[in-house]
C-alpha cells in the first residue's frame, strides 16, 4: 500500500539536508511547499486589515515566519521508517517544541507515480 509521508519543518535551514537525505534514501519524488501555522500568524500579529502595500520590514518578517512542508508518496513500509529516521536525525526529536511534525497517511490510489516508485 502506498503511504504519504508529510513533514512540516520548523527550521527552514535544515530543509536542504532533509531533501538530499530523503532523495538518497530512495524517495521517488518530493514536493516542497512554503507553509506557516496559525501560531506563527497570530504571533506575528498579521491581520485582515493590513495595508495593500506592506512595508519592506513586514515582508522580511513574513518570510521568516514560514515553514517548509515536504511530502512524498512511497510504497514500502521500510522506506517510511527510513524517512522518519532521517528526518529525526537531521532535525532532532520531533516530539520537542519548534522542531516540526511528521505524519504518514495511507494513500488508496496513485496515478502518475507508478513508474517512479522502485
Amino acid at each position: 500500500m502506498y503511504q504519504m509521508v508529510m513533514l512540516v519543518i520548523d527550521d527552514v535551514n535544515v530543509c536542504s539536508a532533509v531533501l538530499d537525505a530523503w532523495e538518497t534514501a530512495g524517495a521517488p519524488g518530493i514536493t516542497i511547499l512554503d507553509s506557516t501555522g496559525i501560531g506563527r500568524v497570530r504571533k506575528a500579529g498579521l491581520r485582515d486589515d493590513m495595508p495593500l502595500l506592506p512595508s519592506i520590514a513586514n515582508l522580511m518578517r513574513a518570510r521568516e515566519e514560514h515553514h517548509r512542508t515536504l511530502f512524498t508518496v512511497v510504497d514500502k513500509e521500510e522506506l517510511v521508517d527510513k524517512l522518519i529516521e532521517i528526518a529525526e536525525r537531521i532535525i532532532g526529536d520531533l516530539s520537542q517544541p519548534n522542531k516540526g511534525i511528521l505524519f504518514v497517511m495511507p494513500v488508496s490510489r496513485v496515478v502518475g507515480l507508478r513508474n517512479k516508485i522502485k
